[in-house]
């Protein structure tokens, strides 16, 4: 993975409409211009470029970007910032975000894309990804190591979580009984929690974990986000119960081998009316492969011990 960098992205942008701006403080007026004759507040100056500040600039340089790597065999049917060229020895995938490009594939197929968008643009190579988005990025001699530490740093104390005692858990145990279940719904009896307490942030801020790097707590994060219409104390002590458990497992994270062997495994189960609110049955599964990572904690055999656990667990 390599990312790379675009130096003054928007001005490469070709404007697909006139656009005119007032002449600038320091601009200096070519001799012989009929503007000499007027003043500056009067007169102004057609852009032939895309410039910084312009509502359409993104989307200039987008279209400028995305036909030239069109043009040189890339497609990207998937996505329209996922660009993909295939060859006999190998492939690449380029991903872009904004004026950024990741590079996902094999060493040739990468050195030939980064050698194009040096020939077109000025770049910026900035070797090896990592970070991304909030992603860390550790590269290993027989695979690579995604994590969120800092980010999950940062959240705990955005939410006054960063000296909390940890959890072993990401979730309370549930009862089948309906009015012991800490997850019911919103009783008569109950307030809503107010606007001051941040419920749909840290809502926003586990889902993004979850969808990344951490799909141990995608459940609770999920069960949870039910709720955020009418959240309740004990709805918010669920959060809570997260942000504890991340406290403990902040390094945890998905590990990618380079193990050229494809191997599939995956453990599923079903539990009979494990939703008692609406009467219906719950099933979960996991899977990974090559490996049983599924999920890792970087130079130990942890996260080994849990996918195994964890797979006994959902076996018996």
């Amino acid at each position: 993975m390599y990312l790379m960098d675009v130096v003054t992205a928007y001005l490469y942008g070709s404007l697909d409409s006139e656009i005119y701006m007032k002449i600038p403080e320091g601009f200096k007026i070519p001799k012989g211009s009929k503007m000499l004759e007027a003043s500056k507040e009067l007169c102004s100056v057609k852009l032939q470029r895309s410039l910084y500040g312009l509502k359409q600039s993104g989307r200039m340089w987008y279209n400028r970007l995305s036909e030239y790597l069109l043009s040189k065999g890339y497609v990207n049917n998937i996505c329209p910032c996922v660009f993909i060229k295939k060859s006999s020895t190998g492939f690449v995938i380029i991903a872009v975000y904004v004026d950024d490009l990741n590079m996902i594939g094999t060493q040739k197929e990468i050195d030939d894309a980064r050698t194009h968008m040096k020939d077109e643009f000025e770049m910026k190579d900035l070797g090896k990804t990592k970070f991304c988005l909030g992603l860390q990025i550790e590269h290993f001699q027989d695979g690579i190591f995604l994590h969120q530490s800092n980010y999950t740093k940062r959240v705990l104390k955005r939410f006054y979580m960063d000296k909390a005692t940890p959890l072993s858990s990401p979730m309370v145990n549930r009862s089948l009984d309906v009015n012991k279940d800490p997850f019911r719904p919103i009783e008569d009896s109950e307030e809503m929690l107010g606007p001051e307490v941040p419920y749909m942030s840290a809502i926003g801020a586990l889902m993004y974990l979850a969808n990344c790097t951490r799909p141990d707590i995608a459940f609770a994060t999920n069960l949870l986000a039910r709720y955020s219409s009418s959240p309740t104390r004990r709805h918010w002590n669920g959060i809570k119960h997260i942000f504890r458990y991340l406290q403990g497992t902040i390094e945890f994270g998905l590990y990618y081998s380079r193990n050229p062997e494809v191997g599939l495994v995956g453990f599923a189960d079903a539990g009979y009316l494990s939703d008692p609110h609406k009467a219906r049955s719950q099933t979960g599964y996991v899977f990974t492969t090559v490996e049983p990572r599924s999920l890792a904690f970087p130079k130990t055999n942890f996260g080994c011990n849990v996918f195994k656990l964890c797979g006994e667990s959902l076996l018996s």
